[in-house]
């Protein structure tokens, strides 16, 4: 097999330039679905079956499903409503973007995986803590803000540190709809040039890079929320790294 490396270096801007909005799918769907599955973490903890049901659903749904019919759905399926079509967000031009079809697709979608990576450290926790909380006459807001989401947001840092790598690499999938990411661009130079293994392996290093990037920086705030477990007792009294 020959390459055509040419392909390659002229290829690089114009996938660099997709990288952008890859990166923008994932920021904005990461944030959003972050906000979206605390409440739906602290709902499948509750108490009441019927919160834990709905929760339950949404999560099985989304869990359950592939991303590419979640995005096609939203998409292609809403505008067969007609109170879709007539409501603000259809005139706003919101749920005829693609970009913006794209971020409430992977929006719902990480918010059902970051819900059950939430539920699950929140369970982690000892139970010590809470009761220790309880004893000094915390409220539940309290415990909250101080005991519960600090203590799970460090023991969930590597299982979501994975799920934003998935995000990336789901990501992908919006080309489908015709966004212009790192794949929309790559497919679109490939249908003039037929150049398919050197332009997808470019694609490839730079989603290669990207997750780089992002393990680096999840094992940098990893180290610095839980710096305190890399310190342990001597028998002198003090402590060590």
């Amino acid at each position: 097999m020959n390459w055509n490396w040419q392909i390659i270096i002229d290829s690089i801007p114009k996938l660099l330039q997709g990288s952008i909005i890859t990166i923008e799918l994932v920021v904005l769907s990461g944030l959003l679905g972050f906000m979206l599955a605390v409440p739906l973490a602290l709902a499948r903890l509750s108490k009441k079956p019927w919160v834990q049901a709905l929760a339950f659903a949404y999560i099985f749904f989304f869990r359950g499903t592939p991303l590419l019919v979640q995005i096609f759905l939203i998409y292609y399926g809403l505008s067969q409503f007609k109170w879709v079509t007539e409501s603000v967000l259809w005139k706003s031009g919101v749920l005829a973007s693609p970009f913006w079809c794209a971020i409430i697709a992977f929006t719902l979608n990480t918010a059902a995986y970051t819900a059950e990576i939430i539920r699950g450290a929140i369970k982690s926790i000892p139970k010590g803590e809470n009761e220790a909380a309880d004893a000094i006459g915390m409220s539940y807001s309290q415990k909250l803000r101080r005991i519960i989401f600090p203590r799970a947001f460090g023991i969930m840092l590597p299982a979501y540190g994975n799920e934003v790598i998935f995000m990336l690499k789901g990501s992908a999938l919006a080309s489908t709809i015709t966004l212009m990411d790192i794949t929309g661009v790559a497919m679109t130079i490939m249908s003039k040039t037929y150049t398919v293994f050197e332009l997808f392996f470019a694609a490839g290093i730079i989603y290669l890079l990207l997750s780089w990037l992002l393990i680096g920086m999840f094992r940098l705030a990893e180290k610095r929320i839980n710096r305190h477990l890399s310190y342990q007792p001597v028998s002198n009294g003090g402590v060590t790294a």
